[in-house]
């Protein structure tokens, strides 16, 4: 058999573990070849691609990134698009395709399924809001940087009395702001499941800081936002870009220095903002992610050999199971508000 690899998306820590969990597989247990489509969907469509053995993946375990490349290309979004891809692969040989990615690489996989295509899902992202999963690789690592850097704002927000404003991924869901604030013991953690307002949370800072405790450092998300009136226009227009992806999704990142300037001003309170942004996603994976990037790729390879197609490899509980690739990318798998009120509110302020 002739198995294609892709990742697709942002990158995120774990992505090479996968190409070495299916390429090893697929070799040493089934003797398969392997090809590589380069930057994700785009390869397979422009038809660049390369072979992938045991020894081009020995050493990539504890590699940050993908050496296959990623994009954010749509297939969908170019004429004639997926009857190219599908050319492709027949020319290369291509039995079935091992998909890595987010929502909108699997939603491309899911489709292609209906066009015929042999497709296996792999789920990756940092912000873990993929449905039917309990968690995607990536995210692990992602909390454990938010959280270093957290700890590392917290000495200097005390030593000059200032509220910091930590920004860290997150467009539909809060996960990271949540794990990550509540492990760096955040004064406010602000997330786009729950509008905040801005004078509440200015009022807890000040009777924070009434209290004998003269710094604070504030989580907050890059898709969170006020709850209304002009003060959502203008955090709007400070926190995304006019210009969009092939998947329609609009460039975020300001929302930090917002608020910050919103605190200093409404308070008096001297307050910075730090955006961690791609420092989220580079670096080594956590052993945590390595692990279940190998088994989700060693999964997805099984997947292959049963023939158990437009499936998606998942996490559910300790195990690794199958789901329909439709249930995965049906809707944003958003924060357990459980969670975020009950054991996030409670050390808040």
């Amino acid at each position: 058999m002739r198995i294609g690899i892709l990742t697709g998306g942002g990158d995120c820590p774990g992505l090479n573990a996968v190409i070495r969990a299916v390429v090893v597989t697929a070799r040493l247990r089934h003797d398969d070849d392997t090809v590589g489509f380069l930057d994700g969907w785009k390869g397979a469509v422009e038809n660049h691609r390369r072979p992938l053995t045991v020894d081009d993946c020995r050493d990539i375990l504890s590699q940050g990134g993908t050496v296959l490349g990623t994009s954010r290309t749509n297939p969908f979004a170019t004429e004639g698009g997926p009857e190219t891809l599908r050319a492709n692969l027949a020319d290369a040989g291509i039995d079935a395709v091992v998909a890595v990615g987010g929502e909108d690489t699997l939603g491309v996989a899911h489709k292609l399924g209906d066009l015929g295509i042999s497709v296996v899902g792999v789920p990756k992202t940092i912000d873990n809001d993929l449905s039917a999963t309990d968690v995607t690789f990536g995210f692990d690592t992602a909390v454990q940087t938010a959280t270093e850097a957290i700890d590392r704002l917290r000495t200097t927000a005390e030593s000059h009395h200032r509220v910091i404003v930590c920004e860290v991924m997150g467009r539909h869901a809060g996960w990271i702001a949540t794990h990550a604030g509540i492990a760096g013991g955040a004064a406010e953690i602000l997330i786009p499941e729950v509008p905040f307002d801005v004078a509440a949370v200015c009022g807890r800072l000040q009777r924070r800081h009434a209290g004998g405790l003269f710094s604070s450092v504030v989580v907050v998300s890059e898709g969170a936002l006020p709850a209304e009136g002009e003060e959502l226009e203008t955090a709007r227009r400070s926190a995304s870009s006019a210009a969009t992806d092939q998947f329609g999704h609009a460039r975020l990142g300001g929302i930090g220095g917002w608020l910050a300037d919103e605190i200093e001003r409404r308070t008096g309170f001297e307050a910075r903002a730090t955006t961690l942004g791609h420092i989220q996603r580079g670096g080594t994976p956590t052993a945590f992610d390595r692990v279940l990037a190998t088994r989700f790729g060693v999964e997805a390879v099984r997947a292959v050999h049963d023939g158990d197609f437009d499936k998606m490899v998942a996490l559910r509980g300790t195990a690794i199971v199958r789901v329909p690739l439709a249930e995965a990318v049906a809707q944003a798998k958003t924060v357990d508000l459980d969670l975020y009120r009950d054991v996030a509110g409670m050390f808040l302020g």
